[in-house]
């Protein structure tokens, strides 16, 4: 533990990086605020009794847990940072097959700059519509004992439209205090507003399962055996998120006919996972479309039970969100890395792979290992994302089962092993021994 003290002492020596992490902390505590200021005109106290059982095991707790339970106290936080999400998932989708979008993305730092923009109008659009169906599918037919959360004289399209422009103004400015973590403090903001959210919900996923352990209801042998298993999957979401295959470049000093003399062998490390958690989120903000557009139509029966097929416990749901998560993970690399733009840097250097010929066999060389690497990755991603709707089956109460098992457990290792690298290059840029080489996580480098 010495070292890391040490390490934790040199952080606040280095003024730039203090001031990054204060930063960071004063925006995730003004986080933490907005999700419990109850949009105006709604009965705190009913709301909470009455949403108690609405968000415990359905899409709308899942929702919850990402907003760090923003949605069960019907804040101006409620929709938290998904709808950017998902406008950033539409974009990036267009960028494949949109000629406009690809024009964009060749254009360098102006190119960049208008996709921002059109990233935060898309942020509009979509936080507006789920807003409304927020609003009027959740808010307004939430009652306890018959009584409305709202009362009867003000149920009408002043509250409406004032509880929209409340919701999507929320959303707005969550937007903008995640692109000013990522500009002016540490980490991915995005990122870290979700995972803040999430760690908030664990005292009382903590507290639900040890009322089911106290009441009988739940074996605490079964308990132990479910922390044992979780452990493990701890252990392969780090490997996944930061395992490496690596490829030898030979770079020539010197070449007579075939030999070469002098050659300096470095390596290529290629991900397991080169997308990290982003697939997992990417995925979890495209299911949560459906749910707001079924939120439309409370009593529709047909609708309703169509929206039965999309709650996170069942198959459908499952297999859906499993597919989704392997289709991300390739999108993403392929965003990430670009193995043609490898090869050719390769190639102006004077590199090569040993017995690949440079240019285009070089190029889907690195690509034929990048899609068997990522293969097992996306697949270990999928089957630990739909493992709580299994858990919670076997008697888990779905808020333990969220929290310990799956999207939650991968955002929370991998945001915060991708802020720890961050901070780690803070200090070895001013030559202290960071995380990575003081600790257990040194195996990492």
């Amino acid at each position: 533990m010495g070292k890391f003290q040490e390490t934790f002492r040199n952080i606040f020596k280095i003024p730039e990086l203090r001031q990054r992490i204060l930063y960071t902390l004063a925006l995730l505590v003004i986080v933490r605020i907005g999700a419990h200021i109850t949009l105006p005109g709604i009965d705190s106290y009913l709301l909470s009794e009455a949403m108690k059982n609405r968000t415990s095991d359905n899409l709308l707790g899942m929702y919850d847990m990402f907003v760090g339970g923003a949605f069960k106290n019907a804040a101006i936080f409620a929709l938290g940072i998904m709808p950017y999400i998902s406008a950033s998932i539409i974009i990036q989708l267009g960028g494949a097959v949109i000629p406009y979008f690809q024009k964009l993305q060749k254009e360098g730092e102006e190119g960049r700059k208008k996709i921002t923009q059109l990233t935060r109008y898309g942020t509009v659009l979509i936080s507006m519509f789920q807003a409304i169906g927020v609003v009027m599918g959740v808010i307004l037919n939430t009652n306890f004992n018959g009584v409305s959360v709202v009362p009867q004289e003000i149920r009408g399209i002043g509250f409406i439209v004032s509880s929209v422009i409340f919701l999507v103004a929320g959303t707005i400015f969550m937007m903008w205090i995640g692109e000013q973590i990522t500009d002016k403090g540490i980490g991915n903001g995005i990122s870290l507003i979700i995972f803040i959210g999430i760690i908030n919900r664990l005292p009382f996923a903590m507290l639900d399962e040890y009322r089911l352990v106290s009441s009988g209801s739940q074996n605490i042998v079964i308990e132990i055996a479910i922390l044992i298993f979780m452990a493990f999957i701890i252990a392969g979401i780090v490997y996944v998120t930061e395992g490496t295959r690596r490829i030898p470049v030979q770079y020539a000093k010197r070449v007579v006919g075939r030999k070469v003399y002098g050659g300096v062998t470095q390596y290529i490390p290629l991900k397991v996972n080169t997308a990290g958690v982003m697939p997992i989120i990417f995925a979890q903000a495209i299911m949560f479309l459906p749910s707001t557009l079924f939120s439309f139509f409370p009593n529709n029966e047909f609708i309703q039970t169509l929206a039965g097929y999309f709650s996170y416990t069942s198959f459908t749901y499952s297999f859906i969100y499993f597919f989704m998560i392997v289709f991300f993970t390739y999108f993403y690399t392929a965003i990430a890395f670009n193995p043609q733009e490898v090869a050719e840097n390769m190639k102006k250097q004077g590199g090569f792979v040993p017995g690949i010929r440079p240019g285009k066999p070089t190029s889907e060389f690195i690509d034929n290992i990048l899609t068997k690497i990522t293969l097992p990755g996306s697949i270990f991603l999928g089957i630990v994302a739909i493992l709580p709707a299994f858990v919670s089956r076997m008697g888990v109460s779905p808020s333990f089962a969220s929290f310990f098992g799956g999207t939650s457990l991968l955002i929370l290792v991998g945001v915060a092993l991708d802020t720890l690298q961050q901070i780690e290059s803070h200090l070895l840029m001013r030559h202290y021994d960071g995380f990575m080489k003081s600790g257990k996580l040194k195996g990492r480098r």
